[in-house]
């Protein structure tokens, strides 16, 4: 396949297109005719991420498009939204900038809250342009680190599965190449990326797995466990997967509206499978709004398994109330 003018890809770019090619073609993540936004920071994943799909629209028959997202956390930020906007001009791409004006709050993780805000912002954008994708820049090595990350903080089956490479509109088409793949690519065209001086930031979770942990292990082990560990997450995500549409079913048939809450019958509740039970709780109080935590779940299961009569106040800001045949859930008053 030929670079555009006819001229070769260098090697390094034509593995990164085969692989993103074939993880495309894999979870059927673009479709013909489809607008992609694309979320490029300026660092090097984003940054092939972008080159790769222009190189690969025609292939697919997709529209690109660019949306850089400016926190303002740190000195220099504009000269990456800069370089993202040069990038995008350089394919003639429509781009998308938006500037977050507030700030984290005291003790809030700001990785969590860039992502979040990322999250919302890119939407906005994908529903005011008719984007039916957001393509995200996550790689095998951010894969890995995931799921380390998820063991580290004790996580369930459903944070040990990871990133996965579909997700409503949000796509991973660069899942299966690795961070090496990225940056020699990147040097292939000829680019210059921007570099975070954050990520080299250890009090950072993820970046004390990345730069000492994750090594730490492939030097323990001799091995590379990127690859590994990234199947290892996938193979974990299909038994979710399986879990979950369970769960999803069996709290339809279960779940009760009641006035101002929602009630699961105790009986067939404890019935169901541990794995099944427990989803099932977590479905009754997200359809409250709520997102519970492991405790608020236990505390369900607890009182299914009492007698009448207790309540327990949850930490989700939701009451959970024992009667004869079921437990009741409702926000808690005021």
């Amino acid at each position: 396949m030929g670079a555009p003018g006819g001229l070769p890809k260098p090697p390094a770019l034509a593995r990164v297109l085969e692989r993103v090619t074939a993880t495309v073609r894999a979870h059927r993540m673009l479709l013909p005719g489809q607008t992609v936004l694309a979320c490029v920071s300026g660092g090097p994943d984003s940054v092939c991420l972008l080159e790769t799909l222009v190189r690969l629209r025609r292939l697919f028959k997709i529209r690109v498009e660019v949306f850089h997202l400016d926190h303002q956390l740190r000195e220099g930020s504009a000269a990456d939204a800069a370089y993202v906007q040069r990038l995008t001009a350089r394919h003639h791409l429509p781009f998308h900038l938006r500037v977050v004006a507030e700030q984290p709050g005291r003790g809030a993780s700001v990785e969590a809250w860039a992502r979040t805000q990322r999250m919302v912002a890119s939407g906005r954008i994908a529903h005011e342009i008719g984007a039916e994708r957001i393509a995200e820049g996550h790689t095998v090595d951010d894969q890995a680190e995931t799921l380390l990350i998820a063991l580290v903080r004790g996580g369930g089956l459903e944070a040990l599965s990871g990133i996965a490479p579909v997700l409503g509109r949000q796509i991973q088409p660069l899942l299966d190449v690795t961070r090496a793949e990225v940056e020699a690519a990147c040097r292939a065209l000829r680019l210059r990326p921007r570099t975070d001086p954050t990520n080299a930031d250890t009090r950072l979770l993820r970046n004390a797995i990345r730069l000492e942990g994750l090594p730490a292990l492939e030097t323990a082990t001799g091995r590379d466990l990127r690859a590994s560990i990234a199947r290892t997450a996938d193979h974990l995500r299909r038994d979710e997967r399986e879990l979950s549409a369970q769960a999803h079913q069996a709290a339809e048939a279960l779940t009760e509206d009641i006035d101002g809450g929602c009630a699961l019958p105790v009986d067939p509740l404890l019935g169901l499978p541990e794995a099944i039970r427990t989803r099932v709780v977590r479905l009754a109080l997200y359809r409250l709004g709520v997102v519970p935590s492991h405790a608020d779940i236990e505390a369900v299961l607890d009182l299914a398994g009492g007698r009448s009569g207790r309540r327990r106040d949850l930490t989700a800001s939701t009451t959970a109330r024992r009667t004869k045949i079921a437990v009741e859930l409702f926000p808690s008053a005021g």
